[in-house]
């Protein structure tokens, strides 16, 4: 039986990770949150889950080389450092890091990255995620991953043509640029809409996750199918097999 640890285990997303893990007839761990020692947790760990913050992140990739155990990160609001230092770590164990853990965002960042593909830079993509208030980080880490899917497409760098600012006089809109709308309030859960609009035609790509369930269900997916991989960098894709 794959025994599973989670780093933020207290937080919303922990404790539904916790429940998902003995769902899926795995065994919880244990968890590790502020205070705690990342590497006791990683020690007696198979595999672990990281959904805590930002801060904590170097700690506990340090954790997962120094005990050679795979690792999970579906913490958002990622700093190119942060980014830096997970593929540090993938260079010693296998690391697979998103910004959604859901089985059908990932489906759907396949087929934005399709259609952005096939679609001239005269169709405009648009982004609009919604989430619950305590949403710290906009746009949300889904939303650019939706981002990069359609830059990927294109075959442009998102950083360059990314506009998320808007307000004021701004202007007409600059062709090729991915527009990103955040929308907060309630207990959403995470609504993604990615629009493309063409001269008098309109396409939407959607998904709404209807409770955390759903992210829980493919992390726990992701750390199973992690476990026995070589080192390296993985994405929710390749657990797919997309």
């Amino acid at each position: 039986m794959t025994r599973i640890g989670i780093y933020g285990s207290e937080g919303r997303m922990g404790k539904t990770i916790a429940e998902a893990i003995t769902e899926a007839g795995a065994e919880f761990a244990g968890g590790c949150d502020a205070g705690g020692d990342p590497v006791a947790l990683a020690r007696q760990a198979d595999v672990l889950v990281d959904f805590s913050v930002p801060a904590a992140l170097v700690g506990n990739l340090g954790a997962a080389v120094a005990a050679g155990k795979p690792i999970v990160i579906g913490t958002t609001g990622l700093s190119e450092d942060d980014l830096q230092n997970v593929d540090d770590a993938a260079r010693h164990v296998p690391v697979l890091q998103t910004g959604n853990t859901s089985l059908g965002i990932t489906l759907l960042s396949a087929l934005v990255k399709q259609a952005a593909a096939r679609l001239g830079t005269d169709w405009d993509i648009e982004i609009v995620e919604m989430h619950h208030r305590h949403k710290v980080d906009a746009p949300s880490g889904t939303a650019l991953l939706l981002g990069q899917a359609a830059a990927e497409g294109r075959g442009i760098d998102l950083s360059r043509h990314s506009d998320s600012g808007r307000s004021g006089m701004t202007g007409p809109r600059r062709e090729g640029d991915i527009g990103f709308a955040a929308l907060r309030g309630g207990s959403v859960a995470g609504d993604h809409m990615v629009i493309l609009a063409g001269n008098a035609e309109r396409i939407e790509l959607g998904h709404r996750a209807e409770n955390r369930s759903v992210f829980a269900q493919g992390a726990v997916k992701a750390a199973l199918w992690l476990r026995d991989k070589p080192a390296g960098r993985y994405k929710m894709s390749d657990v797919l097999g997309l």
